[in-house]
């Protein structure tokens, strides 16, 4: 698989909405965008003017080896985000690149080992992007999941439990609170799942 580079030579590049690319994932940034659902990927610090434009496709990657995580395409930059997407107290910056997922495998990544990236955003050549999405074969059925958190709450009222509930949430986090989760109409087969994996809730499977 090879990349098309072509327009960093002559200068030329393809109509907006044509073009596709290869972005490259910030170290610790798969982790957020497994764990927490995101309708877009917005990143910072790529001011290259030559670069992905409103329309075009992008093959969103992890590094060490290559893997493809999702697909998108490029939306318009609009307003600013967190520095830091884990701690609302981050500032705020410039969003340079927006991209809107079409298509998600963070849970299975696919290997692109033989894609050779340039930097954090890499042109491809409409091949080597089809090739990409190829891999990722047809969308999964989708279907009904029951998906819980339970908390034991000590309060004076309901209303206080409410609300001390959601302040340990915000405070741990799918980091940390075990989310249990069934296909519909099957709860016996309920799994809990902590930092997007799933995890054993049984200490005495521990022993």
């Amino acid at each position: 698989m090879t990349t098309d580079t072509a327009h960093r030579v002559d200068g030329a590049r393809p109509a907006d909405g044509t073009g596709a690319w290869a972005v490259l994932l910030p170290t610790g940034r798969y982790e957020a965008e497994r764990l927490v659902h995101h309708d877009t990927l917005e990143l910072t610090g790529l001011t290259d003017d030559s670069g992905p434009r409103p329309g075009d496709r992008v093959a969103v990657l992890v590094d060490a080896p290559p893997r493809l995580v999702a697909l998108g395409r490029v939306a318009a930059a609009a307003g600013q985000e967190r520095e830091d997407p884990d701690d609302p107290q981050s500032e705020r910056v410039e969003a340079a690149l927006v991209v809107a997922y079409t298509r998600r495998a963070f849970d299975e990544p696919v290997p692109a080992e033989a894609l050779a990236l340039d930097g954090p955003v890499t042109a491809l050549a409409p091949s080597a992007f089809q090739e990409l999405a190829d891999r990722l074969g047809p969308p999964p059925r989708r279907r009904t999941w029951l998906v819980s958190l339970d908390l034991p709450i000590e309060a004076a009222s309901p209303a206080e439990a409410v609300r001390l509930f959601w302040a340990y949430v915000q405070e741990l986090g799918p980091r940390e609170l075990p989310a249990f989760v069934s296909p519909s109409g099957d709860e016996l087969a309920m799994q809990a799942f902590v930092l997007g994996a799933e995890a054993n809730q049984d200490p005495e499977e521990d022993d």
